[in-house]
């Protein structure tokens, strides 16, 4: 069983809730995440408003795997839920998939009902390794979590787990390989200014909150955006790229806590995978293709302009040709 509550707020938030949503892979609905699936599809996919493209089923293995990915996208979790979609479109809900989330998530009837049934569960190391090993199913992790969803713009194409390497020690302690996913689209929703973490320790929000950001961001509606609410995101294109599995090193047995040096070099393996699969969406991003598309146009337009125009200072003038002088009897001076 997790733990109770760690953040105020939450201890606030289920003094109403008689359900303890997110306390385990039991609260999965097949039926329910069949239905909202078929639902959501009017949102997801080819011609919809967040169009879907998803590579590297190949490298996925046939056993239960621990998948971690970056996390993009503010508030509205809509990269998770582009994944999710993506997982059950692919594999016609014959595999399912848990994913750890934040407790604030599971506070509330509204929320945490919807998120267990499809799936979620509390992020905890009990309860993930209940998923990997007694249930035997993936696990979806994205351990950069608020720091990582609300990097600021310059660092979208970045990998930002904050120093949180859980998932290494879980994966080493349960003998599971990671599949590392990389994920652009969401973050290039919204311009993070400022995450705003100084802010955040001063007023103790890791307390009240058990959150690390205070951010500040242009996003629509609201314009100027001040605090980790939810926006109202353009349609956009959701990338997933799916790596090779990563296998952890074989150095304790099941339940033993590994070595930090070796957690740490584990964790920079998994980073750097994202990271390169990262940088490859960025170089083939669609705003740099419409950029590079722009010039090549507005190249071709110039280029057709100046050939059009006579005496163009980016043309070179016409070579004069000066007839030779004739007298009046028509012959040559």
């Amino acid at each position: 069983m997790p733990s109770a509550p760690r953040s105020a707020l939450v201890r606030w938030f289920q003094s109403d809730t008689h359900t303890r949503w997110g306390a385990g892979p039991e609260q999965f609905d097949p039926t329910f995440t069949r239905r909202l699936h078929g639902q959501m599809g009017r949102l997801f996919g080819d011609g919809r408003y967040f169009e879907l493209e998803t590579r590297g089923w190949d490298n996925l293995p046939a056993r239960n795997v621990l998948l971690v990915s970056n996390h993009s996208g503010g508030t509205t979790l809509l990269d998770a839920f582009g994944l999710w979609y993506a997982w059950h479109r692919h594999h016609d809900f014959g595999r399912p998939a848990h994913g750890l989330g934040h407790e604030m998530i599971f506070a509330s009837d509204r929320t945490g009902s919807v998120c267990s049934k499809l799936g979620g569960v509390r992020a905890c190391r009990e309860l993930g390794a209940q998923v990997l090993t007694q249930w035997g199913r993936d696990l979806i992790v994205m351990p950069g979590g608020d720091m990582d969803v609300w990097r600021p713009w310059k660092d979208r194409y970045k990998v930002r787990f904050a120093g949180r390497r859980g998932y290494a020690r879980l994966a080493m302690r349960t003998g599971v390989p990671i599949v590392p996913i990389a994920h652009a689209g969401m973050q290039s929703s919204m311009m993070v200014l400022t995450d705003g973490s100084r802010f955040a320790r001063a007023v103790g929000i890791p307390r009240i909150a058990r959150a690390s950001i205070f951010p500040v961001s242009l996003s629509l509606p609201w314009g100027l955006q001040i605090g980790p609410w939810p926006h109202l995101p353009p349609p956009t294109r959701l990338r997933y790229r799916i790596g090779k599995p990563l296998h952890p090193p074989k150095i304790c047995g099941p339940g033993e806590t590994p070595p930090a040096h070796l957690v740490e070099e584990f964790d920079r393996q998994v980073q750097a995978s994202i990271q390169e699969m990262l940088d490859e969406l960025r170089e083939t991003s669609h705003t740099r293709q419409v950029v590079a598309d722009c010039k090549q146009h507005l190249a071709r337009w110039l280029e057709e302009r100046f050939q059009e125009t006579p005496g163009s200072p980016m043309r070179p003038p016409a070579p004069v040709v000066v007839a030779p002088a004739v007298d009046v009897t028509g012959k040559a001076a």
